[in-house]
């Protein structure tokens, strides 16, 4: 069901998650803000990859 490219694609949320939280509570809360607003474009860019990869199967 899930392939390699799709763990890639959780493991880059997952990482981008972390490091915002890690931003958030340590340097700055607007650094932590701007990361962490890379994980729903991770999350969509994936989705539309594999939208794109499967969408022509019936």
């Amino acid at each position: 069901m899930l392939n390699k490219s799709d763990y890639f694609i959780l493991a880059a949320a997952l990482v981008s998650m972390i490091l915002s939280i890690a931003l958030w509570f340590t340097v700055d809360q607007d650094a932590g803000l701007f990361v962490g607003i890379w994980v729903p474009s991770i999350l969509g860019f994936g989705a539309y990859f594999k939208i794109i990869k499967y969408g022509d199967r019936q």
